[in-house]
């Protein structure tokens, strides 16, 4: 598989020269592409990012409302792709701090070509008032990726971003999910559903309060995104999160019949996971099960996975499968040794067993 890094190339730097060179004929295209290629053969994606926006700063006007200027005519003149207008991003992010009004502006045109969410933190923790106005009238565009934007680069736990004490209070941006919540593109609603997942992992009440808000008076927009922003507190089992989505924490169901197959196994291989579910009376089941990995120095946290959703008729069984591979990963290094699978029905562990994995693939 492809690194992304390798998208941060010499092709992606011609097309940023290029386009910005046809608005602005005194930039030194050649020049800029030399100095942003130089060196970027071992570094990782946002350094990569971080020598191109650097290289930007070196050759367009010093001054940053003139640069802003011929960023935002590139962009209305020449669409680029996300990896050769990211680094124009992260050039506003870094050096338009002096100039908020021209820079967001700038982020603005940007973002349609590549997501500002990044960029714009930086402005939310210097300009907080001003930057909290700028995306309240972003919620409100006509352009979907500036009301993505709104979302997305608020969010409390933005990955690979830096935290912005502001964000960490969800008084704050949950005036901006509000307006957002029942949007028409999907791209917007899954912002906003992860976002509100961002603020379950801190404030798990105010989070359910505003998805019971929003259940009361949202369509099926809404209704997709309350299910997808409390996906970590249903693997956490939390009951109120499983019953504001329908599901009773104390449903009376049973697993029997669980195999874990085989039961030794070489990291890179993959087990068959079976069992069967069976109701008392009727009950709508969120089925997930756990993994609880060997560690280099004893048990890691839990890995939860979801499995699937079923209406249980009553004293119906239904047969469950899944197949699981025990693979390193860029986020989890696997270890030998016993490593327990559990089954998780509506937040309760119903049944478990163990097996071995074995060094070497």
């Amino acid at each position: 598989m492809a690194d992304l890094k390798d998208n941060i190339d010499d092709a992606s730097i011609a097309r940023l020269a290029a386009a910005v060179a046809r608005v602005h004929p005194a930039f030194p295209a050649a020049r800029f592409a030399a100095d942003a290629a130089t060196g970027l053969a071992p570094l990782a994606l946002k350094q990569r990012v971080s020598v191109v926006a650097g290289a930007l700063a070196a050759h367009l006007p010093q001054r940053f409302p003139q640069a802003g200027r011929v960023l935002r005519e590139t962009v209305g003149a020449t669409p680029l792709d996300m990896w050769s207008a990211w680094p124009a991003t992260e050039y506003v992010a870094v050096h338009g701090l002096d100039h908020p009004d021209e820079a967001l502006d700038t982020l603005a045109a940007l973002t349609s070509h590549a997501t500002a969410e990044f960029a714009v933190r930086p402005y939310l923790a210097a300009h907080a008032e001003h930057t909290l106005r700028r995306l309240h009238v972003w919620a409100e565009d006509p352009d979907q990726h500036l009301r993505r934007l709104a979302s997305e680069g608020s969010r409390p736990r933005l990955p690979w971003a830096s935290r912005v004490p502001l964000l960490a209070d969800p008084q704050v941006t949950i005036p901006l999910l509000d307006r957002l919540h029942d949007d028409p593109e999907p791209y917007v609603r899954r912002s906003v559903a992860n976002h509100l997942n961002d603020i379950t992992k801190d404030h798990p009440d105010t989070a359910l309060a505003t998805a019971r808000r929003w259940a009361a008076t949202g369509g099926d927009g809404t209704t997709w995104v309350i299910r997808h922003a409390l996906r970590s507190l249903v693997k956490q089992g939390h009951p109120e999160a499983l019953e504001l989505l329908g599901y009773d924490h104390g449903a009376d169901v049973a697993v029997t019949g669980l195999t874990v197959t085989p039961g030794t196994l070489p990291i890179g291989g993959q087990v068959t996971i079976a069992f069967t579910l069976t109701a008392g009376a009727g009950a709508r089941a969120a089925v997930d099960y756990v993994v609880h990995h060997a560690g280099a120095r004893g048990p890691r946290a839990p890995k939860v996975f979801k499995l699937t959703t079923a209406d249980l008729a009553p004293g119906v069984p239904r047969e469950v499968t899944r197949r699981h591979t025990f693979q390193h990963v860029s986020v989890r290094r696997l270890h030998p040794g016993p490593h327990r699978i559990d089954i998780q029905v509506n937040g309760r562990v119903l049944a478990g067993t163990s097996i071995t994995l074995l060094d070497g693939e």
